[in-house]
């Protein structure tokens, strides 16, 4: 079974932000009107913050991408009384808008601040998608339907799409990627099966040092970062 991982290589990002844009087209995630984006309250499942280094003038800023981390140990997962979030076999986190009833326990304890809670209705003019059937026109591309006022939205690593391709027999990490990896314009994103030696996200692990962000908290994340 494989176990699907991202590796980031933050000397490659340059903080576009192209990813969190294919993020929220893929997944029907909407923009907010220009009130709600002037005060940050737009929903992103995936973020880029920019970190800066040093005193003006000499100041050095860098960008640290932030999907979801899919934890092996999720303490997301632990903590749903509702079982909307839970683990695939391949290690991917899911959340389950069916199930989901909004107590935001999984929002406190994610230790990364990658989850986001739905506070308006899913209406049919903001969400609507005319390049999709009409049976699915109001749902986004997954198997859940669609996403309604209060419930816990958050990064999938695109499981439609590699559900999709492991059908079609394709590759994954090579024909078929989340489309933050796709998007990304400097290809500081690579995703593929961590438990292959011969993936390419294994080899950037075993050739370059990597971390994962607050590893001493022990969730083992599935998102590793590259950096000089």
């Amino acid at each position: 079974m494989a176990k699907w991982g991202m590796v980031i290589d933050l000397d490659k990002c340059v903080g576009c932000q192209a990813c969190t844009i294919a993020c929220k087209e893929e997944n029907s995630v909407p923009h907010g009107s220009p009130d709600e984006q002037r005060q940050r309250r737009e929903p992103y499942w995936n973020r880029v913050l920019a970190v800066s280094e040093g005193e003006y003038p000499t100041v050095r800023v860098e960008f640290i991408s932030m999907p979801c981390m899919h934890c092996e140990e999720a303490p997301c997962v632990t903590v749903c009384p509702a079982k909307a979030t839970y683990h695939r076999e391949d290690g991917i986190v899911i959340q389950d808008f069916r199930r989901c009833i909004g107590c935001r326990y999984c929002i406190v304890a994610c230790p990364y601040g990658v989850r986001n809670f739905n506070f308006k209705d899913q209406l049919e003019k903001e969400y609507h998608r005319p390049d999709l059937p009409p049976n699915r026109a109001d749902r986004g591309p997954w198997p859940f339907p669609r996403r309604v006022r209060g419930v816990v939205e958050k990064c999938t690593f695109c499981f439609h799409r590699i559900d999709k391709g492991l059908r079609e027999g394709k590759e994954i990490g090579v024909d078929v990627v989340p489309a933050c990896v796709e998007a990304c314009p400097t290809g500081a994103r690579v995703f593929g099966n961590l438990e292959d030696p011969e993936s390419e996200v294994s080899y950037l692990l075993a050739s370059r040092g990597s971390f994962r962000l607050r590893e001493a908290l022990h969730t083992q994340p599935s998102v590793f970062y590259l950096h000089s």
